[in-house]
This record gives C-alpha cells, sequence and structure tokens, in this order.
C-alpha cells in the first residue's frame, strides 16, 4: 500500500476502533525499538564469549533485520520497516547519536593527548597517512568498477570519504576493548588511547571537509562554484574556535557553579548543558558539516576533572547509549544490502578494500612504534588495536550514502570491512600480546623472613574507597616497626569497570592523580582523610608509599590483585571486608555507649566479597582480611596525644596452626611499636578432647557457602604441635618485657572469644584463619557460616549480632604444601563428648 508521508499520523485509535498501529508513526517507532533492542542484545551475549564490543553484535543486529537477511521477506520489510517510517526512525537515532558523541567529546580528554605528546602523535599520523593513502588508490579502482558513467561522483569528495573510512580509529569502541584486555592503565594503552584520540581528532576534521566536498555536487546538476566548500571549511574552522575561546571558559565557571552545593549538581546547569548539545549541532548543521560534529566540539569543552562531567555522563549514559545508539547502529545495518554485492568483482573488491585497511593501518603503526623505540610485540599489538573501527566509521559511511557519494554496493563493502576489522582485534590482540602472568613463586610469609630487622616489609594494601583509608593506616602504622625494618606499602584502590563507558572516564581520572579517589571526595573530612593520611604517612617515617589502580570487572579483579603481589614481591596483602561499621565510639575510649548495637554495616556488596575469597584461594602471600570497626576513626586520633593514627591495644588470640603462628608472628611485629600494647591469649585444649579424636566429614557441595574450609593435607599434629610450641617459645623469648602473655582453657570457645571480642580493652583482634584447626576450633566447624571465608573464629568474632567492639584482622599464611581446601561439616567424636558450643550464637 503507497502512503502518502504527510497523511501519517502520530498514534492510532486502537484495534478496537479498526485502525492498524503499524499504520502509524508512533507505534511503528516503539515495535522497531523494542525489536532492535532484543535483537542487538541477545547478539551481544552470543559474542561475549568471543569478547566482542557491544558495537558488532549490533551493527549485525541491523544487518540481521534488514534487506540483507529477515529483509528479503517483503511483507515484513513493508509492515515493520516501511520507507515512510525511515526518516522517523532515522531522527530518533539521531538525538541518540548527538548525545553519545556528545559523551566522546566529553572523555576525550585533550590534556592527556598533549601529556602522552610525540610518540603517540607520531604513531597517529602514520595510522591516518598510509591508510589514507591505500583507501584513495582503492577509490580509483572502486570508482572505475563498480559505478555506472552516470551516477559517479566527483573525484575529490569520493576520494577523501574513501581515505576516512579506511584511516578511522574509533575511540569509544577501543576503551572498551582496552579495559576487558586489562591493558587500559598500561603504557601499550595510554599509547594507544592517546594515538586514537589523535587520530578521531583527524578523522574530524578530514570528514568535515569530506562534507563540505560532497556538498557541493549536489544541487540539481548544475555545479555550485567551488569558493562554497571553501566558505564551509572556514566557518567550521570559526565555530571550533569559538567553542574553544568563548564557551569553554562558560562552562568552565557553569561546572564550578552546577557542583557547589553539597555534591549534588544544580538540574538547571544539567538542562543548560543539555540544551547546549542540542544548539551546538544545530549550528554545524547550519554550517553544512554534519550536527554531530557540533555535538562533539561541545564535548571537548566541558571541564573534565569535577564532578560536572561525571555527573552529566551518569543522567543521559544510560538512556543514550542503551536505547537511543542501537537504534543508530541498527538503522545502518537496515541500509546494509549484503546481496548487493554481486559477482567476483565486488567481493574481490570487499578483500581488496579489508586488506588495504589492515595492512596500511597495522604496517603504519608497526613501523613509526618501532621506529620511537616501542618492542616488536607491543608495536604489532599497537597496530590491532588502532585498527578498531566502529562508531565513527559508520557515521562516516552514513554521512557519505545521505550525500550520494557512496551508492549500496560500496556502502555494503565498507560497513562489511569495519565488522571484520573490528571483529578480529580482541582475539589477534589475545593472543600476541599477554601481559606477563608469571607462575607463581612462593613468596616469603612474615614467619619465613629470618632475620626481619635487616630487610624490607611489603605490604599491599587494598582500599574499595576513602572508607577503608585511616583503619588501613592504623594497622600498617602498628606493623611499621621502629627498629631499622624498611616498610614499602602498596595502596591498589580496587575499581569495578562495569558495562558503562564512564567507567572508562575513571580510569582515565585514576591515571591522572596518583590518589585515584582524591578528585571525588573533594569536600571536607573525607578528602582530608585520604590525603592528609597518605601524605602524612609518607612523611612519617621509613615508609615509601606507592599508590596503583587496578581496574578490572569484579569476576577477575583477584587476578589483578595477585598478580600485583608477584611482580611487587610483597609479604603480605591486606583487604578490606566487604561489611564496615560506622562505629560511633563515643568521645573518648572509655565510656562506650554498646559498642555495636543497631548498627547495620555497610555492605560492598557481594561481588567485593567473592574478589576476598578469590584473592584468599589464589594469593601467592600471606592474607590478611580486616574487618574494620570504626579503627583510626578520627576519635580514636584525637584521644591519642601525639595525634597518630595507631592501633594501641592489639589482642592475639592463639589456638595453633599455620595462620594462628603467622597471626603470632605479626602481632609480634607490633609489639615492637612503642604505642602499641599486645596480649596475646593462648586457648589450650581441654583434657576431654585431647584423647578424643576429632574427625571431620567434607560439607555436601551444595552448602559451600554455610559451612568453613579446612586444608585437606595430612598433617603429623604432632609436629603441628612441636611447631607451635616453638613459634610460642621464640615469641616469648624475643617480646618477653613487652607483650602480656595469657592462657586459657575455656570450657566453651565461642563464649570466650565472644567475652574478649565484647569487652572493651582491645581496639585489634588478630587471629588465623584457621583452615588446619587445633582440636577446639574444629569443633566448631558444625556451625552454620555467616562469613566462612574468615575461618571459624574469624566469623564469630565478625558476625554482625554479637556486639562485638573490636576491629577484627584474619590471618592466612601463604604455604607450599597444603594447597587443597575443603569445605566440611559434621563432628564425629568417639565419645559420647557433648559439645556445647552452640549455646549462645
Amino acid at each position: 500500500m503507497t502512503f502518502n508521508i504527510t497523511a501519517v499520523k502520530t498514534s492510532s485509535n486502537g484495534a478496537w476502533q479498526g485502525d492498524n498501529p503499524l499504520n502509524f508513526a508512533f507505534p511503528l517507532l516503539i515495535i522497531q525499538t523494542a525489536l532492535i533492542i532484543a535483537v542487538s542484545r541477545s547478539l551481544a551475549v552470543l559474542f561475549k564469549p568471543l569478547r566482542q564490543p557491544k558495537v558488532i553484535a549490533e551493527i549485525v543486529g541491523g544487518i540481521l533485520l534488514g534487506p540483507s537477511a529477515l529483509g528479503r521477506n517483503t511483507t515484513y520489510m513493508d509492515r515493520i520497516f516501511p520507507t515512510w517510517s525511515m526518516p522517523i526512525l532515522e531522527s530518533v537515532a539521531s538525538i541518540g547519536l548527538l548525545f553519545f558523541l556528545f559523551l566522546v567529546g566529553l572523555e576525550l580528554d585533550l590534556s592527556s593527548i598533549r601529556r602522552s605528546g610525540k610518540r603517540a602523535f607520531g604513531i597517529a599520523v602514520a595510522g591516518i597517512t598510509l591508510p589514507f593513502l591505500g583507501g584513495v588508490g582503492v577509490a580509483f579502482v572502486i570508482r572505475s568498477t563498480l559505478y555506472t558513467a552516470v551516477d559517479r561522483p566527483g573525484y575529490a569528495e569520493f576520494l577523501v570519504f574513501m581515505g576516512v573510512a579506511l584511516s578511522i580509529t574509533a575511540f569509544p569502541v577501543l576503551a572498551r576493548i582496552l579495559a576487558e584486555l586489562k591493558l587500559l592503565t598500561t603504557q601499550i594503552g595510554e599509547t594507544a588511547m592517546a594515538a586514537a584520540a589523535f587520530n578521531d581528532v583527524a578523522a574530524w576534521i578530514l570528514l568535515a571537509l569530506a562534507v563540505a566536498l560532497a556538498g557541493n555536487g549536489e544541487g540539481g546538476g548544475e555545479k555550485k562554484s567551488p569558493l562554497v566548500s571553501v566558505w564551509v571549511m572556514l566557518s567550521g574552522v570559526g565555530f571550533v574556535v569559538f567553542m574553544l575561546v568563548v564557551i569553554r571558559p562558560g562552562m568552565k565557571w557553569v561546572a564550578k557553579r552546577g557542583s557547589l552545593e553539597n555534591g549534588v549538581v544544580r538540574e538547571s546547569f544539567v538542562c543548560l548543558t543539555l540544551a547546549g548539545v542540542m544548539v551546538s549541532g544545530f549550528a554545524t548543521d547550519l554550517i553544512g558539516i554534519h550536527s554531530i560534529f557540533g555535538a562533539f566540539v561541545f564535548g571537548l569543552t566541558i571541564p573534565k576533572d569535577g564532578e560536572f562531567g561525571q555527573r552529566l555522563i551518569e543522567r543521559i549514559e544510560d538512556f543514550v547509549s542503551g536505547l537511543l545508539l542501537p537504534l543508530y547502529f541498527a538503522t545502518s545495518g537496515l541500509k546494509t544490502d549484503v546481496a548487493k554485492i554481486r559477482g567476483a568483482v565486488s567481493w574481490g573488491m570487499l578483500g581488496l578494500v579489508i586488506v588495504t585497511a589492515c595492512v596500511g593501518k597495522i604496517v603504519g603503526t608497526f613501523a613509526v612504534a618501532v621506529m620511537v623505540k616501542v618492542p616488536a610485540r607491543e608495536a604489532l599489538t599497537l597496530g590491532f588495536l588502532m585498527n578498531t573501527k566502529g562508531l565513527v566509521e559508520l557515521i562516516v559511511l552514513n554521512i557519505g550514502k545521505e550525500k550520494k557519494v557512496l551508492n549500496d554496493e560500496t556502502f555494503a563493502i565498507l560497513v562489511l570491512m569495519a565488522l571484520f576489522t573490528t571483529f578480529i582485534t580482541t582475539p589477534t590482540v589475545m593472543a600476541i600480546y599477554k601481559p606477563a602472568r608469571s607462575t607463581h613463586r612462593k613468596l616469603k610469609d612474615l614467619s619465613a623472613s629470618e632475620d626481619s630487622t635487616k630487610e624490607e616489609l611489603r605490604i599491599l594494601a587494598c582500599l574499595h574507597g576513602p572508607a577503608n583509608v585511616s583503619s588501613l593506616i592504623s594497622v600498617i602504622e602498628s606493623i611499621r616497626t621502629t627498629k631499622m625494618l624498611q616498610l614499602k606499602l602498596f595502596v591498589m584502590h580496587l575499581m569495578e569497570l562495569t558495562e558503562r563507558s564512564s567507567s572508562i572516564i575513571m580510569v582515565q581520572k585514576a591515571r591522572k592523580n596518583g590518589l585515584p579517589f582524591v578528585q571525588r571526595y573533594r569536600h571536607g573530612e573525607c578528602h582530608s582523610n585520604v590525603i592528609g593520611g597518605f601524605q602524612a604517612y609518607r612523611q612519617l617515617g621509613r615508609v615509601a608509599v606507592r599508590p596503583i589502580t587496578a581496574v578490572s570487572p569484579l569476576p577477575t579483579m583477584h587476578e589483578d590483585i595477585c598478580h600485583m603481589a608477584e611482580t611487587k614481591r610483597v609479604t603480605m596483602i591486606i583487604l578490606p571486608f566487604h561489611k564496615r561499621w560506622n562505629v560511633d565510639h563515643g568521645h573518648s575510649h572509655h565510656h562506650h555507649q554498646d559498642g555495636g548495637d543497631g548498627n547495620l554495616p555497610e555492605n560492598v556488596g557481594h561481588g567485593w566479597r567473592l574478589v576476598t575469597q578469590r584473592v584468599l584461594k589464589n594469593a601467592p602471600c600471606s592474607v590478611a582480611v580486616l574487618v574494620d570497626r570504626g579503627l583510626g576513626s578520627i576519635e580514636a586520633q584525637s584521644s591519642n596525644i601525639d595525634g597518630s593514627n595507631v592501633v594501641e591495644r592489639v589482642c592475639a588470640i592463639f589456638f595453633g596452626g599455620p595462620d594462628d603462628r603467622e597471626a603470632l608472628e605479626l602481632a609480634g611485629r607490633m609489639a615492637e611499636h612503642p604505642a602499641v600494647k599486645v596480649t596475646v591469649i593462648r586457648f589450650l585444649v581441654r583434657e576431654t578432647l585431647r584423647s578424643n579424636a576429632v574427625t571431620l566429614r567434607p560439607a555436601p557441595s551444595k552448602c559451600k557457602e554455610k559451612n568453613y574450609a579446612f586444608l585437606t593435607t595430612n598433617v603429623d599434629p604432632e609436629k603441628e604441635k612441636e611447631l607451635d610450641e616453638g613459634a610460642l617459645e621464640d615469641f616469648k623469648n624475643k617480646w618477653k618485657e613487652m607483650v602480656e602473655y595469657k592462657e586459657k582453657e575455656p570450657n566453651n570457645i565461642i563464649e570466650e572469644t565472644l567475652s574478649i571480642g565484647q569487652s572493651q580493652d582491645f581496639d585489634l583482634i588478630v587471629v588465623g584463619r584457621g583452615r588446619l584447626p587445633s582440636a577446639e576450633v574444629a569443633t566448631l566447624a558444625e556451625r552454620q557460616a555467616e562469613h566462612p571465608e574468615l575461618g571459624p573464629i574469624g566469623d564469630v568474632l565478625a558476625s554482625s549480632i554479637n556486639h562485638i567492639i573490636p576491629s577484627i584482622l584474619v590471618v592466612q599464611q601463604h604455604n607450599k604444601a597444603h594447597i587443597e581446601e575443603m569445605t566440611v561439616s559434621k563432628i564425629v567424636s568417639e565419645s559420647s563428648l557433648s559439645i556445647n558450643g552452640d549455646t549462645n550464637v
């Protein structure tokens, strides 16, 4: 049925009144959007194992929905994607595109381009020139084979379009790929990003040129004067200068004003900015360059460092890149008709285009990178990385098609080329460039470093955010003995890389300032705590603090942590527990209100808990998990005379086994600190238990979450006992005067442990994770575990219902022999021993 486009109504009267909703603009748009998003999302899931960026799924989805596959069925095409509906769909998609390019401009940090300087610039120039020249060469061939004499476009614009189409690197897509391969924060990642940014800017300039030239060829056969394109170029340059000189300072002011009030960005300013995107888009369209150019430049004018940019991204990103942008890719796919590529010649052209694009890009980048002394393997990787096409590429092609420079066949060929080059990036880069993940060397643990006074102690402390800073500093400060032991502290800020592209911005921020989370917590106490904490800490004494940032998706975060521990040869990793209690201690140490009561812990989330569990399992050295109950908080500091941030009263609970020995060693380190008072409480085995062996059975696999993991190696109990006694002897001899030592023989371990925890005598309790349990710890195996990763005793102390006051440090020793862990549950004891271990828990 033919439609008069002016007669198309927006909405229908509904099916009851005999209207078919598909003949009306808005219901049809809804159907199209839903279909496109469903298809591209399900494809994205399919491509996930191949490590492909979302862009690919979206383009392929469009091609499948379009005339190449499903669209062969004409009734479907006329119903779902009729020709009259295309301008509407494209307008909606273009809004998405406008805002997306605004976001790209926002993420493109010009100062970082300046910083990475000549090297990246050289690489980018080579990466553009060679493929551009190649593209010009291919253009001659294509123009003579695939076009009839009538519809041949003008030489100049066709050459420029082909050149641009082959030489672009997609900045946003590249950022995603780098992040997924964990290369973002590496040297090669920085170079690639900076080169891609140069590349992007150059491509925009060339694109503007191409559009100006193409606009010249249209207009009903008669040629306009060639001066027109000169005017277009000049006005374009004028526009950019105006934006950077006039609008940029204005946006600085807006961003400053916009984020003043207690961290809430004012709504009026956000609206102003969003309107600005539209206006600048209109301005460039008026000039005769495509409207997206304006949005991109406007994005560049917004300051990158405050809250404002961050908030803007959070506001628009999901809607734009989740809903509207797939529409744009899909419309590109809908215009691509693979069936138009007919005959050997056309397929030959496709091959030629792909080869030219890849060879030009990869060889050009490789050559220059080697010249500026990048190692060959990295240089090759850079070449492949710069070969990603994606968004901007498609925009170029679409504009070329709009301006009638590219016919259907050429368009299809170039879209396939973009798909192919992007598709091969991730697999090839993974194949060529594997960052060295060495085999697990056995690192020292504390007890292994014999003469502890001579060498430096290296510790890797991980943080989720500024909340963990003060407590970590207190713990580390207490370990830092006053003798000549050098302490090297690596502070690793863990950032989750999510699906959204704004996490890329976080990464760039993290790279900019050594302490990544400084920028966001500008105001007040938090800020001074983070910076002041670590800065003051650096100056305090023999502590070298090195900030590192790990950005990766949570499921692979533990690899980053363990890898860093290996490369830096650390002795111990300190992890924050996934729950934190903000204890208000009253104003001094002594009159607590009931410490833990009614005080729900902040929970960073189950994902982080899994990270901790994986690190405990795979770590190449000892691990300590810090359960923080307001350690090193302001009140605690103010009660100290010198204001230094140190844990004053430490209690180590010793049962026996390797983890407990490591905990004891750590307590010994703390005892050397003049301000720290250490109490060691040793629990002795009750006679009844000594005679009865305790046997543990593996737990059924489904209740892993609820049971503790113990080591399954066959350990000689006598030898363990000897080691325990030896450790205690050494400890007593070394620190006799400084440490209070008690022995207890409890009737009920849990009650005894809780009484230590609920008393207000300690700030920190150090316990072993107890994976080689002594007999009495083994009896706890049948408790329902709340946090099995902390081991039985740690779990009792970390539980939120027991009103424990001090913070807990759970230590796990790294050891070669005891590798396998097994979750165990039930106890079988040989005599009729009643264990009254779960009375009050």
